[in-house]
């Protein structure tokens, strides 16, 4: 099977907006969390969010967003956006130049595209509202593709002429690291020469609040401690926005275009826990056999890792889940193996989580460090036995796993490896 690689990366995302701001974010723990305006009211337990820097969306009107230079979407393009699709179309463009590829590698029938997000919830009521309130034809004709969940792909294959497979992703917080896995089974198989990798959200207070009632959100109002994973006092998670593109590209083409990739994928294991609509399995059983999977289809082992970005999303349960999951897959090698959530600085980002994750495995193993886990004062004793690394270290990784979990139980985990 050809070998793929991930050549180049976008972002749009609370701690930065270029992969060289984020590695600084990374490297100095600095988080993008923030009390939100939004969350003032008495009625609105929550009051911290980690949104994207230099845009503004908050009008209803596409045409009355702030873009930031060196950005640009046409008129006629942006009627059919939502928030977190004009992300991801930024961060496309991010993405191609940074993998240094030309119009006809973008637009041809060997090049595709897999995305995922839920959607826009705030364009999607504001369409409803209307069509209520003004009647059935007084809605915009691309109200339906601004906000509904395949909103990313729709816009990204129309706009950039993608002419290969493409489809959307909608396992909740697993979604971008499932569109990661068939992504890479495209080109492993010889059906596609290159994707583009998608993960996209609004991260505004439609996306987040909805999260308040099933008690799975901080209820902390310092952002400076609201996101800490694995921390003793973690109360759950803080959200946010924004998008994270990756090129990935066989073998053959990275020799073609004579270009240095930022890590190899390895491959990748899914599982399910079928034990619960919305929480993770207790003994973490889906995410480790979905480890154990990934082992299987990479030919590696425990021994073998050095680093795992970890899903920890910062809700005690989630967090505890996790914790056995990795003791019970990495065995002797748990108090070794250097283990984080980067979450801690981002907050989380839903179906954007894994795309954006898999980003940050990339720029460490190309730039040769380990992200820490910030925020932590006292370690939650569920964590014990695992190396959770609180400072960033600077270590060159050499195979990197990174875990994502979603609503039903899904479970992802990616193998990634430093390019020699």
């Amino acid at each position: 099977m050809p070998r793929v690689f991930i050549t180049g990366l976008g972002f749009i995302t609370s701690i930065g907006n270029t992969a060289a701001a984020v590695e600084l974010s990374l490297r100095e723990l600095r988080h993008g969390l923030v009390r939100h305006p939004a969350f003032d009211g008495d009625n609105v337990p929550v009051k911290v969010i980690a949104p994207v820097r230099d845009f503004q969306t908050d009008s209803d009107d596409p045409e009355d967003w702030i873009i930031p230079a060196p950005y640009s979407v046409k008129r006629e393009q942006l009627r059919s956006l939502s928030p977190n699709a004009l992300y991801a179309t930024c961060a496309m463009q991010q993405a191609i130049a940074d993998a240094g590829l030309s119009a006809e590698d973008v637009s041809n029938e060997d090049t595709g595209l897999y995305a995922a997000s839920a959607g826009s919830p705030r364009m999607l009521a504001h369409q409803v509202n209307r069509m209520n309130q003004h009647g059935v034809m007084r809605c915009p004709p691309l109200g339906v593709v601004a906000s509904i969940a395949g909103t990313v792909q729709f816009n990204l294959v129309a706009h950039f002429k993608i002419k290969g497979a493409s489809t959307g992703f909608t396992s909740a917080c697993a979604a971008s690291a499932h569109a990661l896995g068939f992504a890479f089974d495209e080109v492993a198989l010889g059906r596609q020469k290159r994707m583009f990798v998608v993960g996209a959200e609004d991260g505004n207070r439609e996306t987040v609040l909805p999260f308040a009632s099933m008690r799975a959100l901080s209820l902390n109002p310092d952002p400076a401690t609201a996101s800490r994973p694995f921390d003793k006092k973690h109360d759950g998670f803080v959200g946010t926005g924004g998008a994270t593109v990756l090129v990935i590209e066989s073998e053959e083409e990275v020799a073609r275009r004579g270009v240095r990739p930022y890590a190899e994928v390895l491959g990748w294991g899914q599982a399910s826990d079928g034990h619960n609509v919305a929480m993770s399995h207790p003994e973490g059983a889906g995410l480790a056999a979905a480890m154990r999977r990934a082992f299987k289809a990479t030919g590696i082992g425990a021994a073998d890792v050095d680093y795992i970005n970890a899903h920890a999303t910062s809700t005690p349960i989630g967090d505890a889940s996790e914790c056995k999951a990795l003791r019970a897959v990495l065995g002797e090698h748990a108090s070794r193996v250097s283990v984080s959530s980067t979450k801690a600085l981002t907050g989380h980002g839903l179906s954007l989580a894994g795309a954006m994750e898999a980003g940050f495995c990339a720029l460490a193993l190309k730039r040769g460090f380990i992200p820490g886990s910030a925020h932590i004062t006292e370690l939650d004793p569920a964590c014990d036995g695992l190396n959770i690394v609180r400072t960033t270290e600077a270590i060159q990784p050499r195979i990197v796993l990174n875990n994502s979990s979603g609503f039903g139980g899904a479970n992802v985990c990616v193998v990634f490896k430093a390019v020699a």
